[in-house]
C-alpha cells in the first residue's frame, strides 16, 4: 500500500482555490422509489425489519451512494476483463449471492455476465429498480436469521458493510456464508476505511481540520455503539475464524476529488467525491446523535459538521484519499478438512 503513489494534477483548480469546472461537485438528486416505509429519524429512513437499530439509513439517498461506490470500484479495476470481482469461480457458476445489495447494481451486472447463473441480491429494503435480468433475484431478508436458500453458492459477495454488525453478528454472518458455500466456493468482500489520509502533507496532520477528526470520531462512535467501523482491517481474520482458507488481498487508495494526474485515479476521485457528498450525512447521523462526545449531538449539530466537511473536501489543495481493501478467500474442499 505504501508503495502506491498517486501523482497530483496541478491544473484542476483556479487561482481562487476552487475546483474547476465545478459541475462534478453538484450533488445528484436522490433517485428511485420512496414507497417503502420505515422508521424516520432525523429526516432519514431506517429499516424496521427487526428490533435492531441500524446505523446506516435505508433510503433513496443511501441507495444512490451505493450505486456511486459501485462505479468507483469499477473505475479502479477498469483494466481488468472482469472488474466486478476477483474470486476465481470459473466461467460457469450456478448460484451467486450478493449480501447488502443496496440498489442491486452489482447483482444485476453479474447476472448479465453469467446468464445461466442465478444471482440473488438481498437487503433489508427492496432495491428501487424497475427492471433486472430474469436470472437476478432481488430479495428482502435479514441475513442474521437462518438462511433458507437450498442450493449452495459458488460465490458470496459483500461490499461496504462497515458498521452493520457487532462482532458476534459478524461471526454469525461469516459462519452462514461458510456453511452455504459449496466446497471450494469463494467469499469476497471489499471495505473502505472512514479515515481520511494525505501522503504529501497538503493536509497537515496536526491541523484542526474536520477532515482530520472525521475518521477518529467515526471509529470512536462505532466502538461506543458496539459496531466497530474498522471492518476494512478485521474482515480477513473474521473469515479465517469461520474456516476460510487461501486468502488473497488487494489494497487500494480511493482518491477523494479529481486532484490525481493519472486519468483513472482522476475519474475515481471525482466519483468518490460524489460518494462522500451523498453519503456523509447518512454515515454519521445515527452515530453522532446516539454516541457523540461529550454528549450526543443534535441533528442540527451533525448537519453543521457535515457542511464543514463538504466545504473542506472541496479544497483542491488537499490531496486526500481513503484506504480500501478487497479480500477473497475459499471454503476448503472436503478432502482438505
Amino acid at each position: 500500500m505504501a508503495d502506491q503513489h498517486i501523482a497530483v494534477d496541478v491544473d484542476v483548480y483556479t487561482a481562487e482555490g476552487a475546483y474547476y469546472p465545478d459541475d462534478w461537485q453538484s450533488e445528484t438528486t436522490s433517485i428511485g422509489s420512496s414507497i417503502y416505509r420505515g422508521l424516520i429519524e432525523n429526516g432519514r429512513r431506517y429499516q424496521t425489519l427487526s428490533n435492531k437499530e441500524y446505523l446506516i439509513p435505508s433510503d433513496d439517498q443511501m441507495f444512490e451512494s451505493y450505486e456511486v461506490v459501485h462505479l468507483l470500484t469499477m473505475v479502479l479495476d477498469s483494466e481488468r476483463e472482469n472488474p466486478l470481482f476477483r474470486a476465481p469461480i470459473g466461467n460457469n457458476p450456478k448460484h451467486i449471492l450478493d449480501i447488502g445489495t443496496g440498489k442491486g447494481v452489482w447483482a444485476i451486472d453479474v447476472a448479465d455476465m453469467f446468464p445461466e447463473a442465478t444471482v440473488r441480491g438481498v437487503d433489508l429494503f427492496p432495491p428501487p429498480v424497475t427492471w433486472s435480468p430474469p436470472n437476478c433475484v432481488l430479495e428482502v431478508d435479514n441475513i442474521l436469521q437462518d438462511w433458507t436458500w437450498k442450493q449452495p453458492f459458488d460465490l458470496i459477495h459483500m461490499r461496504i458493510m462497515i458498521g452493520s454488525f457487532d462482532q458476534k453478528e459478524w461471526d454469525r454472518v461469516y459462519k452462514q456464508c461458510y456453511d452455504k458455500l459449496q466446497p471450494g466456493g469463494w467469499i469476497e468482500q471489499i471495505e473502505a476505511s472512514p479515515v481520511i489520509l494525505c501522503d504529501d502533507g497538503s493536509l497537515p496532520a496536526d491541523s484542526d481540520s474536520v477532515l482530520n477528526n472525521w475518521g477518529p470520531t467515526m471509529l470512536a462512535c462505532g466502538l461506543a455503539a458496539g459496531r466497530d467501523c474498522d471492518t476494512v482491517d478485521t474482515m480477513d481474520a473474521a473469515m479465517a475464524k469461520a474456516g476460510f482458507v487461501d486468502f488473497n488481498v488487494k489494497n487500494y487508495k480511493w482518491p477523494i476529488g479529481p486532484w490525481p494526474l493519472e486519468q483513472k485515479f482522476k475519474e475515481a476521485g471525482t466519483v468518490n467525491f460524489q460518494h462522500w457528498m451523498i453519503g456523509m450525512e447518512g454515515w454519521c447521523m445515527w452515530l453522532l446523535t446516539k454516541f457523540g462526545k461529550p454528549e450526543p449531538w443534535t441533528n442540527e449539530q451533525v448537519r453543521v459538521y457535515v457542511a464543514k466537511m463538504r466545504a473542506e473536501l472541496k479544497n483542491p489543495r488537499y490531496h486526500l484519499y481513503q484506504r480500501a481493501r478487497r479480500v477473497w478467500a475459499r471454503k476448503p474442499f472436503d478432502h482438505e478438512l
